[in-house]
Formats: C-alpha cells, structure tokens, sequence
C-alpha cells in the first residue's frame, strides 16, 4: 500500500497546476502585507495646511477674512511669541504671559496686524527691527512690561502706528530720535515709568501729530514749559498725574490746543506752586482734573483763576483737605462756565445752602461715595440746568428735600443709601426725570402712587431691597417707562393688574425674589414688553396649569425662567403647553430647575415657540429627549443642553432644526457625538462639549458639519491611538476649524499614557499616504512580476525538486526505518506506462519478450486496473506494488495527460523510496527542448536507464539485453556503464 508520503504527493500533485496558481497568489498576498507593514512604519511626513490651531490660542474670526481676524493668547504661559499666528491676523492679544524679550522674525509676514497687545510680560529687550513687518499696525500696548530704555531703531517700520502705549515698565531714558521715524503718532501713554526729567519727553511733545500724551507717575519734580519747546506744540491731552511736582510754570504759549489737564495726585503734601504768566496759554483748557491733590484753599484760587471764564468740567475726586467745603463757595464764582462738577469721596457730611449758589451753569454734580446725612431744603436752588445729580453711595435715610424741585433734573441716581420709605411728594415735580435708580435701599413697599408725575421716566431701578410687594397697579404716569428692575427683592407674587399702565414696558426684571405665583392677568398692559427675567425665584408647572398666564405679553422677545422648580414626570405631551401664545419669543432660558431639576422635557413644552433662535436648557437633570422634542422651534440656532445626564441622543431630536449654528453640550456625560452624524446640522459653526466622556472623534461625524469653526471638546478621556489618529491631524492643520485648547486634550487611554496630551501622540504610522503606498505597490509588484518570472522559466523546476527533496528528508524516519526493517513483496516486475496508440508496439514486441521469453510479470492498465476504482488510484497502487516502472516514451506519450501523470508518480516514488525505479524507453528520436520538465528533471537526479528502441533489427538483440539487465538491476544510485544515457540518444 502507498505510505504516507505518497498519499501526500498524490493529494498533492493530483491538483498540480491549481495548487501551484494558488501558491503564487499567496505569495503575492504575502507581499502585500509585507508592503503594507513596511510603510506603516515609515514616518509621514505632513505638510501642514494654515490651520486654524495655535497652540494655547483662540482664534476669532475666518481664516478668509483679514478685516475680522481676531487671535486671543493672554494668560497662557508663554515664554516667546508663537510661531504659527496666521498671516492675514488683524488683533493679537499675547498679554500676561512670560515673554522677556522680542527679536527680529517673531511677527515675521504679520502685514495685516493692526491691534498689538504684549501687555503684562517681562519684556526687557527689543530687538531692532522687530517690528519691521508691522507696515499695517497702528495700535500697540507694550505696558506692564520690564523695558528700561527707547532707543533709536526699536520702532523700525511702524510707519501708520498712531496709539503707542509703554506705561507701567521701567523706561529711564529715551533717544531722542525715537518717536521721529513714526509719523502718524498721535497717542502716546508713558506713565507709571522711571523718567526724572521733563527734558526726557520734550521730542516726543514735539512729534507734530501728537494730540494725546500720558506721562503721569514718573519722577517729574518741575514742569516749565521753557524746557520743553519754543514752538506751539499739537498737544490737546496731557497727563502730568502721580508726579511730585514742586512747581508748574506755563511760561509760553506752547500748548493753544491743550483741552484737557490731568494734575491728580500730583505734588507733595504741601501742594505744588503754580504758576501761569498768561491766561491766555491755557484758554483752551476745558476739562481739569485736580483729584487727591494737597493744595491749599489759596492754592487752589491761584489754580483755578488760571482758568477762570474757560474751565467746563472740574474734578476734585478725594482731595487730601480738610477745608474742602470752603472751595465750593469759591470753585463757581471763579469758574462761572463750569457744566460739570465731580466731588467724589470728600468726606461730605452735609452741604449747606449756599455753597453752590453760583454755580448756574452746572449740568451734572457727582457727590457719591461721601458720607452725606442731609443736604439744605434751598441746595440745589437756582440750577436751572441741572440734568444729572449722582448721590449715591451715602448714608441717606430718605429721599433729600432739597431734589425735590430740580424740575430739569433728567438722571438721578440715589442706589446704595440707607432709604427705608419712599414719599409720594419725592419725585412730584421731576417731571424730566427719565433715569431713576433706587437700587441697593432698604426700601419694602412700593404703592402705585409713589412715582406719580414722572411722565417722561424711561428706567426705573428698585432691585436689592428689601420689597415685599407691590399694592396696586403702578402709576398710570409711568407710561413711557421702558425698564423695570425689580430684581433681588421679597417679592412673593403679582397681583392682578400690578402693571397695567406700563403701557410702553420693554423689559421688566423680577429676577432673584421669591415669586411662587403668578396672578391671572400678572402682566395685563405689557403689550410692549420684549424681556420678561423670572429667574430665580419658586415657580413651579402649576402656574402654567392656566391657560392665560402670558395674557397681555404675547409680543415677547426674551423669557428667563431659570432657577426655579419646574419639573414634570414623564415626556407626555401637556395638556396645556406652558409657552403655546408666545409666537415671537427668540430667546428661552429654563436651565436649572431647583429640586431635582426638570427632570422631564415633555415632548410639546416648545408647543407655539415657532420663532424660538435661542433655547438654554442646562442643568436639567434629563436624561433623554423625546424625538419630537424641537419638532416647534424650526428657527432655533443656539441650544444648551449642557449638564444633563445624556449618555447619548436621539438624532431624530434634531430632523427640524436644520438651521442650529452653536450647539452646548458640555458636562453631559455624553459617551459619544456620533449622533450627529445623521442629524443633519450642516449650518453648525460652534459645538462645545467639554467634560463628557468623550475618546474618539472621527473623520465621518467632523465631516457631517462642514460649516464648522469652533470646536471644544476639553477636558475629555480622549483614546490616544490610532483612532484618533484623523482628529489629531485634522485638528492641527486645518484651515477652517479651531479646536479651542487642543494642546490640552488629554489621553485617558491607555494608562501608561494618561495624561499625556493628545497633541503629542504619535500618527505617523497610522495614517496612510495613498501617493506611497501607489509607489510602494507598483514597485514591489513590478519587483515580484520579474523575479516570478525568472524563477518560473528559469528555475521552477529546480525549487519543485527542491521541496519535495526537503519535505522527504523531514518525512518520519522512524516510519521510514519500520518500512525498511520490513520484507518487502512486489506483485509486478514492472509498471508499463504507454500511450493506447502505442498499445501495437507494447503488445507486439515488448509483452511477448519480457513475459514470455524472459518471464517477467508485467502491470499493465488495461488487463490488471481495478474495474470500479478511480484511474489515479488504480495507478498510484500499480506503481507502488512493481518493483520497475517502464515508461514507453513517443511524441503521442509527451501529449497525454494520464502518461504525464504516471511519470509524475513514478519520479515521487524515486523521492519517497530514494530508489532507482523508473527505466525510460524512447520508441523514436525526440529533441531534449520537446520533452517534458519531468523528464529534463529525470535526467537531472538520475543518469542512467534510459533506452532507445532501435531503427533497424540489428539492434533489438543489444535492446532487450540492456532492458533485461535494468529489471535485473539493484535499486541503488551507482551508474550502469551499459546504459546510456539520455545526452547520448
């Protein structure tokens, strides 16, 4: 019986050319994937677009349009200017940061910028030529910075710069020729620095667009005009605050357009001399600030004649005198323009009737922040023009008799005093008034008579007091009142008809009391109300149970219902949807319901809100949103869910908000935001979503939103693998998105790499470059073809033999050894293998002589095959049980398929026994290049017993005795020397 080996041969062989076509395209997989290993692991090399990522920056704007690009990176730790500030920026703000120096390349093609903030570092250098690139800047902050000198070249190429601002550094000196090479200059702010001398400054007073120069807080000890210049100067704003003068002398006519002085603060403790030879010099002056000043009562004279008949506004903030009520008697009769007066912080306690009985003129007095109890009844008596009185922050128990009759008064802000009651006769004759402000009393009624005559009123602020309600209906004066704040206070309801005569009302803040209900007709009148804020306060779903409750705001613009305790129990549909008559409401606020928060969005609470754009519903508490949920608010552009608990939602929520441009969703424990893939948001331009549990963002749902510019996703367990891979690219080179803060994205996953920033991952080998691996392929497949083919025509056989040579050896030699140990039965002498149109020749020659003269027993398929059994079987068994197999080899042998079959076998046996079993016997000449790879193969492992059937009958004799001796011959390697071989034939 065959042994194993040959069962494997057979099941081999017997699918030959199949098998062989099924081991090159393995081969040719096995390429592939090698390819495809091989250049995963070669490092991508990206060309970055522009994109819209700066690191530790936000970005305002489009990348596409210059006039509004806007780059924010203050507060960022910055040790040096960024790099990647897109070109077309016109606003960079990189204040309080850590930068110590600026050179030449760091705003390197930044020819747009026009606003520079580098405010609050530690610059202590400027490189020259720094700023060459700048051609377009004409606003630069340089303040709170470590700079000790200006020299000559530091503002090279800031030809258009007009705002220069290097208060609050170091600055000791200046060079001269500093401020000439810019000549739009027209602002510029040196103070709080170290300049001694006003010699310092005398080229910048000089620069002839000037108009505005800040030198207050330096070491200036003397100001005279003699050193500075001998020509008019343009200057019309000048700053000399915060210096220790000892004096001031105008000495010439250098500043005729000088209209605002600032001296505050100026001086010693004993004041500063003044001294001006002409008034004339300063007749331009019209507004002087002298706050926190030491001078003298006869100090202050001497100042203000200078300015008598000329000055219109004088501030004397917190002026360090105790004689500061003598300068009201004195302060109108010099200065009898004066239009405003500032007396802030003085320590007022009262003011007595004449101290400001020549002030005529005056339009606006400012006495907060003092400690006034009372005031004269006759005060203000004779201000016919006095439109704006500020008495706020004092210690007033009650509205001042002394207000009552400033018929021209049209602002009066009384907040934060100690007002307990109001009287109906307080504001009776402040028929002009139209600001009123109240708030921050300890007032707790208010009556609907209480504001009578107060036709023109237009805002009217009562909030932090202590309200507890409103009795009757406002007075029907107010009707042209459009701000209402009620807002901190006691309230506990409203009453039917509280607003009825507020006909004109556009907003009304009741925001921060504690409302439970709501009257039916609360807010009857309020036909023009466009902003109603209940927020913070105890309403719950019963006082929507009323079907009338918004009667009289169906025109509303704005509802704030935040902080309340709206909840309900399940997503029903409401029988009475609380919103259904508010068809023009744009904005909604219902975020933070108190309890446990709203806990349920029914499906219909949006019922009517057909032109809802802005809806804040965070911290809610909900965990689902039915399908139909904005199905009413087709117009909706801003949602806030954020601080909810959903884990994922719904994309069909979102079927009817087409139009959604800014999407909050930060804090929801959201899983993953693959539902917008299909929620079709192609209008979205802001989606945040920061502190979710979001890993991975792909390509697909970024896709989905091509309208996108600023994503927030901090504060995430981002997955730092090649699932993110597309993000992390995406997010560092695009050109039209900005992921806010995407250098401190953070990996969750895996742990050895928590905490590492997502910016930091490694992409290179996850990301495939479809120009290399086209390269890559095509080389390695045009690599394969060529050595395939010179294999195939060259070497095919050789590595068949090979094979099959290994695979012999590594057979089971113990199975092998038991086959030797054993005695071996052969049932033929030999197989004979022919073609049936050589049958002829086999019958009438060959049987005849080796069976019957020589008595050999033969195989031959058409006596001794198995009926029955398949002919490959029939002849692997016939060749296994002949000692010889006998090929009779012609042309018409080399054409059959079942000979070459045969003589496939034999020569696997040869491999198998590593016996010499197979005897060629050529019936005619065949050329060496005609015959078959097996036999050339033959030829190759054994050279020996091939035969030759003679062309003439001299020959038979020799043929048969050569055949004989083959049969007779031991089954060994050793050459016959008898036998030629085939290179002789």
């Amino acid at each position: 019986m065959p042994s194993l080996w040959t069962r494997i041969i057979h099941g081999t062989f017997s699918q030959f050319p199949h098998q062989f076509l099924k081991m090159e395209r393995h081969i040719l997989d096995k390429v592939c994937i090698m390819s495809s290993c091989l250049f995963l692991c070669l490092i991508m090399w990206t060309v970055p677009a522009e994109g819209y990522f700066i690191r530790n920056c936000t970005v305002h704007g489009s990348l596409n349009y210059t006039d509004r690009l806007k780059v924010l990176c203050y507060k960022m730790s910055f040790h040096q200017v960024p790099s990647d500030i897109p070109h077309n920026t016109k606003v960079l703000d990189i204040s309080i940061n850590y930068i110590s120096q600026l050179k030449e390349g760091n705003f390197k093609n930044l020819t747009n910028l026009s606003i520079l903030n580098i405010s609050k570092n530690h610059i202590g250098f400027l490189e020259e030529g720094v700023f060459k690139d700048l051609m377009s800047l004409y606003e630069m902050n340089l303040a709170h910075n470590a700079l000790r000198e200006i020299s000559g070249g530091m503002f090279k190429g800031l030809n258009n710069l007009t705002e220069l601002n290097l208060g609050y550094n170091h600055i000791k000196s200046i060079e001269p020729s500093t401020f000439q090479i810019l000549s739009n200059l027209r602002v510029v702010n040196l103070s709080f620095n170290a300049l001694f001398d006003i010699e310092q400054i005398r080229e910048v007073l000089k620069h002839f667009r000037l108009r505005e120069i800040y030198v207050g807080g330096n070491n200036f000890s003397d100001f005279s005009t003699e050193k500075i210049s001998n020509l008019s100067l343009n200057v019309q704003v000048l700053d000399l605050s915060y210096n220790p003068f000892r004096y001031l002398k105008i000495t010439s006519d250098i500043f005729p357009n000088l209209i605002v002085l600032d001296l505050s603060y100026s001086g010693s403790k004993n004041g500063f001399q003044w001294e001006v030879k002409n008034t004339s010099f300063v007749s331009g002056v019209k507004r002087l600030f002298l706050n926190g000043t030491h001078v003298s009562y006869s100090q202050m004279q001497s100042i203000l004649r200078s300015f008598s008949n000329i000055l219109e506004e004088l501030y004397l903030n917190k002026l360090q005198s105790q004689t500061m009520q003598d300068y009201l008697n004195v302060t109108c009769l010099v200065l009898p323009k004066l239009r405003v007066l500032s007396l802030q912080n003085n320590k007022f306690i009262s003011l007595q009737k004449k101290q400001l009985e020549y002030c005529r003129q005056l339009e606006e007095i400012d006495l907060s922040k003092n400690k006034l109890q009372n005031m004269s009844k006759t005060l203000f008596q004779g201000l016919n023009r006095l439109g704006f009185l500020n008495i706020s922050y004092n210690n007033l128990t009650a509205v001042p008799n002394a207000t009552q009759n400033i018929t021209s008064l049209q602002t009066f802000d009384l907040s934060y005093n100690m007002i307990k009651h109001l009287e109906n006769y307080d504001f009776m004759n402040l028929t002009n008034l139209r600001y009123l402000n109240l708030a921050g009393n300890v007032i707790t009624l208010i009556t609907g008579s209480l504001f009578s005559n107060l036709f023109n009123l237009q805002v009217l602020k009562l909030g932090s007091n202590l309200i507890l309600s409103i009795q009757g209906p406002l007075s029907p004066s107010l009707g042209k009142l459009e701000v209402l704040e009620l807002r901190i206070n006691k309230l506990s309801s409203i009453k039917n008809s509280t607003f009825l005569y507020l006909n004109s009302l556009k907003e009304l803040n009741l925001i921060d009391n504690q409302i439970s209900s709501l009257e039916e007709g609360s807010f009857l009148g309020l036909q023009r109300l466009k902003a109603l804020l209940l927020g913070s306060n105890k309403l719950t779903r019963d006082t929507f149970r009323k079907t009338d409750v918004f009667t009289g705001v169906t025109g509303l613009n704005e509802l704030q219902f935040f902080d309340n305790y709206l909840s309900y129990e399940s997503t029903d549909k409401l029988s009475y949807p609380p919103f259904l008559s508010l068809k023009f409401l744009n904005r909604l606020t219902i975020n933070s319901q108190g309890h446990n928060g709203l806990l349920n969005f029914p499906s219909n609470l949006l019922e009517g809100l057909t032109s809802l754009k802005e809806l804040h519903a965070g911290n809610l508490n909900i965990n689902e949103l039915h399908p139909d949920t904005f199905s009413y608010t087709p117009m909706l552009s801003f949602l806030d869910l954020s601080k909810n608990v959903l884990s994922t939602i719904d994309s069909r929520v979102f079927r009817m908000v087409s139009s959604l441009t800014e999407f909050i969703l930060s804090q929801s424990r959201l899983e993953s935001l693959d539902f917008l893939i299909r929620a079709n948001l192609t209008k979205l331009k802001v989606l945040r979503g920061k502190r979710n549990e979001l890993n991975t963002i792909n390509e697909t749902l970024i896709r989905s939103l091509p309208l996108l510019k600023y994503l927030d996703l901090q504060q995430n367990p981002f997955t730092c693998d090649c699932d993110n891979a597309w993000f992390v690219n995406w997010s560092l080179s695009n050109p039209h998105t900005q992921v806010i803060y995407f250098n401190k994205f953070r990996c969750g996953y895996p742990p050895n790499l928590k905490d590492m920033t997502l910016e930091s991952m490694r992409t290179d080998s996850c990301v495939v470059n479809i120009n290399l691996i086209c390269f890559i392929s095509s080389t390695t497949l045009v690599t394969v073809t060529l050595v395939v083919s010179f294999i195939y025509h060259f070497l095919r056989w050789h590595l068949i033999y090979g094979y099959y040579l290994i695979l012999a050896f590594l057979y089971d030699k113990k199975h092998r050894f038991q086959n030797k140990e054993k005695m071996i039965c052969y049932e033929y002498d030999a197989f004979i293998s022919y073609n049936t149109k050589d049958e002829p020749w086999v019958l009438r020659e060959l049987v005849p002589h080796l069976e019957d003269t020589e008595g050999w027993k033969l195989c031959l398929h058409h006596r001794d095959f198995e009926p029955g059994k398949p002919i490959i079987d029939n002849i692997v068994e016939s060749i296994y049980k002949s000692r010889k197999t006998i090929c009779i080899i012609s042309r018409n042998y080399l054409e059959s398929e079942w000979c070459s079959r045969e003589i496939q076998l034999a020569s696997f046996r040869l491999f198998d026994e590593k016996k010499d079993i197979l005897i060629l016997l050529f019936l005619e000449d065949i050329p060496t290049s005609k015959l078959s790879p097996y036999y050339r193969m033959r030829k190759m492992v054994k050279k020996k017993t091939y035969l030759k059937w003679p062309e003439n009958d001299k020959g038979t004799r020799v043929f048969w005795h050569k055949l004989n001796v083959a049969l007779n011959a031991e089954e060994g390697y050793k050459k016959d020397p008898y036998i030629n071989d085939l290179n002789e034939n």
